[in-house]
């Protein structure tokens, strides 16, 4: 009798073990952090609350989701939050708080953005430089060409018809436009990665190179198109960012490169590239940008933020790495 119960008792012990292992981690930590959050402040779920809190997060999933595509192809992207600022900043200047300008104003940022992206690509494909220093390079460049075109001080103006992107709603709804936005670039995302040969060719790439190349995939122009849309998508995230502040200040966009990378790492993509898909990057920022509410409930000030965030995201990375070898 004890013989049975003990086996019974291992088995469901095994079931209960293989199934935990099949979460992911980066949702485990997800509800446990909403969880913190309804404890400390109840009102967070009410629908006009949760939804203020979805625009807020709509910058940082986009900016992820771009920064999804270069890592899964086994590169990095660490210019896209001086790119956000210079986006914002010449989206302030052009528009110079007339609202005819405001269309004039996303073709300068979109081109821009797209041009940032091409270069990055381009050095990293072709001159074989390491997209690390390739766009920490970019990085400082973008940092003193939009000082230089500021003057160290931001100029222009930003109207609300451009705002209405970052901070307004539907007309007649509580529905926020940013959130719809993040919608669209989620959907676009899964489509490309899980419908179309073009994601098929980034797993491909990020997984082995070399054995994309021998089957005829055109591994540079596979990785020039990763950096174009993280780019393009950080030039999005720059409007949302703009738009919901109302100013273009030379730090708007300080810290998203490592905010997105954080992100994607707590989603569970693989640094390397080739393992990893859009669920993981949205929930990845999802928690980030729920951390970062929690510890501002919790009342703690900024550099204790910045700590715990990062034990948090080594936690469980850590945890992730431990569970794939075991």
């Amino acid at each position: 009798m004890e013989t049975t119960f003990s086996t019974t008792a291992q088995s469901f012990s095994q079931r209960l073990r293989g199934l935990l292992n099949r979460i992911p981690v980066i949702l485990i930590v997800l509800v446990v952090v909403l969880i913190l959050i309804a404890l400390v402040a109840p009102t967070f779920y009410r629908p006009v609350a949760l939804l203020n809190f979805l625009k807020r997060a709509a910058p940082i999933m986009v900016v992820a989701v771009g920064q999804m595509y270069v890592m899964l192809s086994g590169e990095f992207d660490l210019s896209v939050g001086s790119l956000i600022t210079v986006c914002a900043a010449v989206a302030a200047n052009v528009i110079n708080n007339d609202p005819n300008n405001v269309l004039l104003s996303f073709v300068w940022v979109f081109g821009i953005a797209i041009l940032v992206g091409l270069i990055n690509g381009l050095i990293v494909t072709r001159l074989n430089v390491p997209s690390f220093v390739t766009t920490l390079g970019m990085l400082l460049v973008l940092q003193g060409a939009i000082s230089i075109y500021t003057r160290g001080a931001p100029q222009g103006g930003i109207t609300d018809n451009f705002r209405i992107y970052g901070r307004g709603n539907i007309e007649g709804t509580e529905i926020p436009y940013a959130f719809v936005i993040m919608l669209i670039v989620i959907a676009i995302g899964v489509y490309l990665m899980h419908f179309t040969t073009f994601g098929r060719r980034i797993y491909a790439v990020g997984g082995n190179p070399l054995a994309a190349r021998l089957s005829g995939v055109n591994v540079g122009l596979v990785k020039t198109a990763a950096f174009v849309l993280s780019a393009v998508l950080a030039a999005v995230g720059a409007i949302l960012i703009a738009g919901f502040s109302g100013v273009s200040s030379l730090s708007v966009g300080q810290g998203y490169e490592f905010q997105s990378i954080s992100a994607i790492v707590l989603g569970g993509i693989a640094l390397g590239g080739g393992r990893g898909n859009i669920a993981g990057a949205v929930m990845g920022a999802l928690t980030l940008q729920a951390m970062f509410s929690l510890l501002n409930f919790l009342g703690f000030p900024l550099p204790i933020r910045l700590s715990v965030q990062g034990l948090i995201i080594v936690g469980a990375v850590a945890i992730a790495a431990w569970r794939s070898r075991t």
